[in-house]
């Protein structure tokens, strides 16, 4: 069965840059919607919702979420389209459907991410489009991150991206603007110059969000970005490390050669091995593995992965010894390693007993 995505209604409100009737078609076209299917899922223009919504009515006929008493989305055949699009321009409900209450605490169950989460759904007017922006950006990243992306940077990050929409930047001119800066840290470094590249890579690692923020609230993904993204995101940190223990011999604390190679060779083995484990756990049991029990979220906010590793880097140079500072680094990696490896085997295990293994967020 083909479905198809229509905005019905009309509203001059524009949201992170755009009308909503742009951003229904934009939602329409990213997650598959036919131009003419055999059933369509109506879409009223004087709200705003989360994209969750329509991909969770997309194999729903017969279903309609309400806000506020409402119709806002409703999946009918194409048949009854006229009559329903009428209905829910006149704020009547529409029998026949199951409906769905926006408002219900409960949510609903997000089948791609394994856990159950509450959507919004807004009226939009000029008065709520902060507030939307808000709950859009905030429903933009749906899974667990570091301790800096959590607690340092969300309102700088917030703020950027909205800018960014309003003067027309796509998600890769922010990218490209990001990898600049990152290939300025590396060089600065290399040279010693770690106040500089601490700037400068801090910058960059405030955009590496914004970018992904942006194109999720502007549904402007990309095949090119995402690879763009994900591949300078996977490069580069080992990189960093490296420029970090060649720097520390410019500013006056090099690292015996023995420690120099134990170091560099500690964290690329344990850098590598890490995100195998995490793709394994991925392959075996359809999760992230830090999703799986609160306390593998937890450990996600210091695990050895860039940001919190640039902690760690930070304390040191304020103590002015960089080079306890990329042997800390190297430590921590090997331990989260550990950690890691552990998580997997006891997951394994739990599988063997044959008990389930599922997301605690579920």
């Amino acid at each position: 069965m083909t479905v198809s995505l229509h905005a019905i209604g009309d509203n001059t409100t524009r949201l992170w840059g755009m009308t909503n009737a742009e951003r229904v078609r934009r939602i329409g076209v990213s997650q598959g919607f036919a131009p003419e299917g055999e059933t369509v899922v109506l879409a009223h223009l004087d709200y705003a919702f989360d994209p969750v919504w329509t991909r969770y009515l997309k194999d729903k006929p017969g279903t309609v979420v309400t806000r506020g008493g409402r119709p806002v989305l409703a999946h009918v055949g194409r048949i009854e389209m006229a009559e329903a699009a009428a209905l829910m321009l006149a704020g009547a409900p529409l029998p026949g459907l199951r409906e769905i209450e926006a408002e219900d605490e409960a949510g609903i169950f997000n089948e791609a991410l394994r856990k159950r989460e509450r959507p919004f759904v807004e009226p939009l007017v000029m008065a709520t489009v902060p507030q939307i922006e808000r709950l859009s950006y905030k429903g933009a990243y749906k899974g667990v991150t570091d301790l800096l992306t959590k607690y340092l940077w969300p309102e700088w990050a917030f703020r950027l991206t909205q800018l960014a929409a309003r003067w027309g930047l796509s998600p890769n001119n922010v990218t490209a603007i990001g990898t600049g800066l990152c290939i300025v840290a590396t060089v600065a470094f290399w040279q010693g110059w770690f106040w500089t590249g601490l700037l400068t890579g801090l910058v960059f690692m405030v955009l590496d969000t914004v970018d992904g923020k942006l194109a999720r609230c502007t549904i402007t993904s990309s095949r090119l970005g995402d690879i763009w993204d994900h591949g300078i995101d996977l490069v580069h940190p080992p990189i960093w490390w490296w420029a970090w223990a060649s720097g520390c011999a410019v500013y006056g604390r090099p690292l015996s050669d023995q420690t120099f190679w134990i170091v560099i060779g500690t964290m690329l083995f344990g850098y590598v091995a890490q995100r195998l484990i995490e793709g394994a756990f991925i392959v075996r049991f359809g999760m992230h593995i830090h999703v799986w029990r609160p306390f593998d979220s937890d450990f996600r906010l210091v695990t050895a992965r860039r940001n919190p590793n640039m902690v760690i880097l930070f304390a040191s140079l304020v103590a002015g010894r960089p080079d306890w500072g990329i042997v800390a680094v190297a430590g921590w990696t090997a331990i989260s390693l550990v950690v890691h490896l552990v998580r997997l085997f006891q997951a394994m295990g739990v599988k063997r007993r044959g008990e389930p293994v599922v997301s605690w967020l579920a």
